[in-house]
């Protein structure tokens, strides 16, 4: 009887593998936990270059969090585990299984949402008849506005909770978020909340000392000192219960941050 030879856990894909495989969502997973920490989609050898950390960061600069903890696997002498979820997808296809996967592990250190979680992304049944069921947003808003998409919000009603969230800490360009009105607070395609931002600041614990979490290790985002935006502006933009943004320059399909004249 032929015995089956031992396939080693390959480094790279050839050419046969990649021509086969085409378009692929991936994981990276950290041995010490068995918590994934990074989705991505990628072709060729991609996942193997991410889980290597075949990035080389300018001279004094802070290592994004996805390559902070590489190095860190790395420096204990460990490998990064890695999955491929999907393969032989098309662009649209690699886009839904990313974006899906982002929101299935709340811990990860992707620096963008997955494309689409914004507007049609991981929802409560609940959240989903409400978000359909509230008025629009009006398609042409007077003010200046940076929308920024909040996640992670365990009751949407705490309104505490929404001024803590949408206010620290963002990559943000200063320039134009100075320029804005209001800032409104945006879940799942949904204004929750609008502020008046008095102050954007590096964000450290001396910064803001009333966020516990702020430790100086995000010293290259921002956050904003501000207040509640007045009643009148609440209502254009928030009313009784929130309102659904419908244009698509609004909507944040990836990316945290919108801006609207500024």
């Amino acid at each position: 009887m032929n015995s089956l030879t031992p396939i080693e856990e390959p480094i790279t894909f050839d050419e046969n593998v990649q021509n086969r495989i085409g378009k692929y969502v991936y994981r990276l997973i950290d041995p010490r936990s068995g918590e994934t920490f990074y989705v991505g989609k990628g072709t060729g050898n991609r996942v193997f270059e991410h889980a290597r950390g075949d990035i080389v960061p300018e001279p004094d600069a802070l290592l994004p969090p996805k390559l902070d903890i590489i190095r860190a696997i790395k420096a204990e002498g460990l490998q990064v585990h890695h999955v491929i979820h999907r393969h032989g997808l098309n662009d649209d296809q690699a886009f839904l299984v990313e974006a899906a996967l982002i929101d299935a592990y709340p811990k990860l250190t992707n620096a963008v949402s997955g494309h689409g979680s914004g507007d049609t992304g991981l929802m409560t049944a609940k959240e989903i008849v409400i978000k359909y069921g509230l008025p629009e947003l009006e398609t042409d808003p007077p003010d200046r506005l940076v929308l920024i998409n909040i996640r992670k919000l365990d009751n949407r009603d705490d309104e505490k909770a929404i001024f803590q969230l949408v206010r620290y800490c963002w990559r943000i360009n200063k320039v134009r978020a100075e320029k804005a009105d209001y800032v409104l607070a945006v879940l799942r395609g949904v204004v929750l909340g609008a502020y008046v931002a008095d102050q954007w600041l590096p964000a450290t614990r001396e910064n803001f000392p009333e966020i516990g979490y702020a430790d100086g290790s995000e010293a290259h985002r921002r956050g904003f000192r501000g207040r509640v935006a007045p009643p009148e502006i609440r209502e254009r933009y928030v009313g009784a219960f929130g309102k659904r943004i419908v244009q698509p320059e609004l909507r944040h399909d990836q990316y945290p941050i919108r801006y609207w004249r500024c």
